[in-house]
C-alpha cells in the first residue's frame, strides 16, 4: 500500500470521485477478478488440489457469497442508514418464495428477471415493514422488524398459495437455465453467483458515495439535523428499508435457486437473520469490503473449527465436536469485538495504514 504516497495525482475532479483512485488499486482488483472468474474454474478443470473437488464450490464459495450479498443489502440499512432491523432472514425468504412462484406461474420468463421480480417483491414487503420506522426507532425499530420476521415465517408455513399448496411445505426450485446455458455444475452456479455479488457490490459502493448514500449517513449521524438541512427522513428510510430489501431477496432467491435448491421455511428463519447481522457487525459497519471479510469469518470459521480434529486425526465424538465449534466460534467473535469494535474492515484498514507508514511508527 505504499504506493498511495506519491506518484498519483488528479485534474478532474470525475477521478478523485472513482472508486479506486490509484492505479495499483485498479490493477489489484482486475486480478483478483481474473482469478476469480477465469483461474479458480480453471484450477477445478486440471484437477488441482483442493479446487479438484466439488466441496469447495458447494459448501465454501457459493454460499459465501450468497450471504456476503445478502450482507450487504443488511449493512445498507443497517450501517449506512442506521436502521436496525432483525428481519433479515426474512426478506430473504420473501424473494426465494416470490422466485418460486414466478417460475410457477410464469414458466417462460427469463431466470434472471424472475431474480429481479423476487428482489422487487422483497422490496415491496420491506418498505411496508419500514414504515414504523418513520415514528420509532432504536430497539423500538428492531422489535417492530423481529415482528415482520415471526409474521412472514407464520405466513411461508400457513398461506398455503406461498408455497403453492404444497403438503409438506418443502419445495424445488426449477432448473436453472439462463438464454440456453443450463447452470448445472458447481462450477456455473459459483460463477452466476459470483457474478451477481459483484454486481451488487460495485452498485451499492457506488450508490453510498452518492447524494442518496450522503442522505443516509446523515441520518444515520443525527436524524434531527439531518432534517434542518433539508434532507427528508421519510423518503431516506424508506429509500433504505427498499433497496436493503431488494438486495436481500436477490439474495434469497440465489440461496433457494443455487444453493438448496431444495428448501423450507425454517431456512430463511431467525436464525438466519441473526447470522446475517452477526456478519454485518463483525465485518464492519458501514463497509462493503466488511461484507464480505464477516462473511467468510462466521461460514469458514465453523468448517476450520470442525475439520482441524478430523486433519489432524483426533478422535472427537459428534456431538462433543459441535459443542467444541459453538465454543471456539463464540470465543473467536468476543475477542474479535473487544480488541476492535469496528469490526474487521477496521483491522483491514488498519493493516493498510501500517504498510502505508513502514518502516516509520507512526
Amino acid at each position: 500500500m505504499f504506493y498511495r504516497e506519491a506518484g498519483h495525482f488528479h485534474d478532474k475532479y470525475r477521478d478523485e470521485m472513482a472508486i479506486f483512485q490509484i492505479r495499483e488499486d485498479r490493477i489489484g482488483i482486475r486480478l483478483l477478478l481474473i482469478a476469480a472468474f477465469v483461474a479458480v474454474p480453471l484450477l477445478h478443470a486440471a484437477g488441482v488440489p483442493p479446487f479438484a473437488g466439488d466441496y469447495l464450490f458447494n459448501a465454501v464459495l457459493t454460499p459465501l457469497l450468497i450471504l456476503a450479498t445478502a450482507a450487504i443489502g443488511l449493512n445498507l440499512l443497517v450501517g449506512y442508514c442506521g436502521q436496525i432491523s432483525l428481519g433479515a432472514g426474512a426478506f430473504m425468504g420473501v424473494g426465494a418464495y416470490a422466485a418460486y412462484n414466478v417460475s410457477v406461474h410464469l414458466p417462460g420468463l427469463p431466470l434472471l428477471a424472475t431474480f429481479l421480480l423476487a428482489g422487487a417483491a422483497s422490496a415491496a414487503v420491506g418498505l411496508v415493514f419500514g414504515i414504523p420506522s418513520l415514528r420509532i426507532k432504536g430497539l423500538y425499530l428492531a422489535v417492530a422488524t423481529l415482528a415482520a420476521q415471526f409474521f412472514l415465517d407464520w405466513a411461508f408455513l400457513r398461506v398455503g398459495w406461498i408455497t403453492n399448496y404444497s403438503t409438506s411445505g418443502s419445495v424445488t426450485a426449477p432448473p436453472l437455465v439462463i438464454a440456453g446455458w443450463h447452470v448445472d455444475s458447481p462450477v456455473e452456479r459459483y460463477l452466476l453467483v459470483l457474478a451477481i455479488a459483484v454486481l451488487v457490490a460495485l452498485g451499492a459502493a457506488n450508490l453510498v458515495r452518492g447524494n442518496l448514500g450522503r442522505q443516509w449517513m446523515a441520518i444515520r449521524d443525527m436524524d434531527i439535523a439531518a432534517e434542518i438541512i433539508g434532507i427528508r427522513p421519510m423518503q431516506s428510510k424508506l429509500t433504505a428499508f427498499a433497496i436493503s430489501s431488494f438486495i436481500l431477496g436477490l439474495a434469497g432467491a440465489l440461496w433457494a435457486f443455487v444453493n438448496l435448491r431444495s428448501w423450507e421455511p425454517y431456512a430463511f428463519s431467525i436464525d438466519r437473520s441473526f447470522q446475517l447481522l452477526f456478519i454485518v457487525i463483525i465485518g464492519g459497519l458501514g463497509s462493503i469490503i466488511g461484507c464480505f471479510l464477516g462473511a467468510a469469518f462466521i461460514w469458514l470459521l465453523p468448517l476450520a473449527v470442525e475439520g482441524i480434529p478430523r486433519w489432524l486425526s483426533i478422535p472427537i465424538p459428534a456431538d462433543a465436536a459441535a459443542n467444541l465449534t459453538l465454543g471456539v466460534f463464540g470465543a473467536l467473535i468476543l475477542v474479535t469485538l473487544i480488541f476492535e469494535p469496528h469490526g474487521l474492515a477496521r483491522i483491514w484498514a488498519i493493516m493498510k495504514h501500517k504498510l502505508r507508514r513502514w518502516p516509520f511508527p507512526y
